[in-house]
Parts: structure tokens; sequence; C-alpha cells
């Protein structure tokens, strides 16, 4: 039978307005519910490393280990490549991949992370499993993953409600599920999962700079991104519209009482051995 190839279309694309928030994740605000689980010498693969800055945080993290990463858009592996040899990382390689079908053999990783991958998938069960796969026996499948139903902000905005709406509609259109991060333990479950520890942390916004920033890049994102492409090919929303709710979010960002607060489920998945 042929492989299973990923079926759902990402969303957000590599436009510099996502990639300035993905190279702003590190192991410390986007994986710290892994990190006390790390061994100096693990052999770790990194699902969907986007521009390499968890990856490169978790080679330093194993020194005597080695990590992979992996991504299903070949153009991002050059970034992730230049980060890992800004910082003089040996023991970090970097491969396309689609998580539905790894080309790598069973029980090979010590540790499988995922950041902010399965709500983009078509099938995050399969995923689940073919992680399952390649992990060790006695090994952790690590995944973090946004929930967009339960991200919170202040003070209210109809636009920025417009916006929420809009990118659940675009998300689900594009076969991912935007609200993932309450379900990754059913999805690890349904995957044959048993050991599992499911925890949840936030991203907050709130100073003058974090509110720039964080307004700053879904605005640039909602009006040139692959997502506005998305939004507006997929008749979810006009142009107009998008203007509207770029400008909503320039708006919050202007306020000196905005909070903006980031929910998302994380599961730390023991690999029977």
């Amino acid at each position: 039978m042929p492989k299973p190839r990923e079926t759902a279309v990402y969303t957000h694309g590599h436009h510099e307005s996502v990639l300035r928030s993905h190279t702003w994740r590190t192991a410390a605000n986007s994986a710290a519910y892994l990190l006390d689980s790390l061994k100096p010498h693990m052999r770790i693969l990194d699902i969907g490393c986007g521009p390499g800055t968890i990856t490169a945080d978790l080679a330093a993290l194993v020194p005597d280990g080695r990590v992979t990463g992996v991504d299903n858009a070949p153009g991002i592996l050059e970034q992730a490549r230049a980060t890992a040899a800004e910082r003089g990382l040996a023991n970090v390689d970097f491969a396309v991949a689609d998580v539905h079908a790894l080309d790598f053999p069973d029980d090979t990783f010590c540790v499988v992370h995922a950041h902010q991958v399965l709500q983009h998938v078509g099938d995050p069960v399969r995923a689940l499993r073919e992680m399952k796969r390649v992990t060790r026996p006695g090994g952790f499948i690590a995944v973090r993953d946004s929930d967009y139903a339960a991200m919170t902000w202040y003070p209210a905005s109809p636009g920025m409600d417009d916006w929420l709406d809009l990118y659940r509609r675009v998300a689900r259109a594009n076969g991912g599920e935007p609200d993932a991060g309450r379900r990754l333990k059913s999805w690890a479950l349904r995957a044959g999962l048993t050991d599992i520890t499911a925890t949840s942390a936030t991203w907050t916004f709130a100073t003058a700079e974090e509110r720039a920033w964080w307004s700053g890049l879904w605005a640039d994102r909602t009006l040139a991104s692959a997502y506005a492409d998305r939004a507006t090919e997929g008749g979810h929303a006009s142009e107009e519209q998008l203007r509207a709710v770029a400008d909503a979010w320039r708006a919050w960002g202007e306020r000196e009482d905005g909070w903006f607060s980031v929910l998302h489920g994380e599961i730390l998945c023991r690999k029977d051995g």
C-alpha cells in the first residue's frame, strides 16, 4: 500500500509575519513541560521544526545525543540549518518529512517532539501513531498545541471576535483543527498511547512591547500571509473585512490595559517498553 500523505494545507505559510512569531519560540517558552525528562545522551526528533529555534535549544540540552529536525516545507529548513550553524551546534541535522509517514525505522528516537503541529495536520491520530512507532520503548512523545477557542483577551473587541471566528473557519477549511489543545489527550488515547501526562500552559502578552509585537504580527499576517490568501480565495472574507480585522488588532495593541492569553494543551506520553 502507498504511504499515507499529508492532506491538510498549512494555514499560516511562511510569510515574515509568521516567522516573526516562530523564531521567538524557545525550548523554555514552548517546551518547558518536556525539559525535565531530557538526558544528555538522548536522540530527539523535532517534527515541524520550522526555522529551528526550538530544535537548536533541544540540541544544546543533549550535548552527547543528537537532534533531527523535520518539516514538510523544504524552504524553511535552510533557515533552520543557519540557526544551528550560528549557534555552533554539531549534533543536529534536518530533513523533509511528513508526520503521517515518517521515513525512520521503528524505535529510533528517545524523544519525539511536535510543537504546534497537530492542529495543522489532516489526521492527528495517525500522526501520533507514527510518532509512537519511531519512539523507543520507554521513550517520550511530547506534543503541545494551542487552542484558539480558549484564547482570551481584554478589552472586548468585536473586530477581534471576527478574527477568531474567521481564523477557525479558514483553518478547518484547510483540513486542520484550530482547537487542538483540548483534544490532545483524546487523540493520544485513540492512537494507542496509555501513559499520558496532560498539562496546559499559556503565553501572555500584556506589556507595551509584547502588545505591539503580538498585535503587529497578527495584523500583518491577516493582510499579507498565506492565511490572508486562503481567507479571500476560499470566500471566507473580503479584503475589506481583513483590513477591519487588522485594524482591530492594532487598536487592541495600543490599549494600555490590553491583555492577551494563548492557552496550550500539552501531552507527555511514555511509550510502553
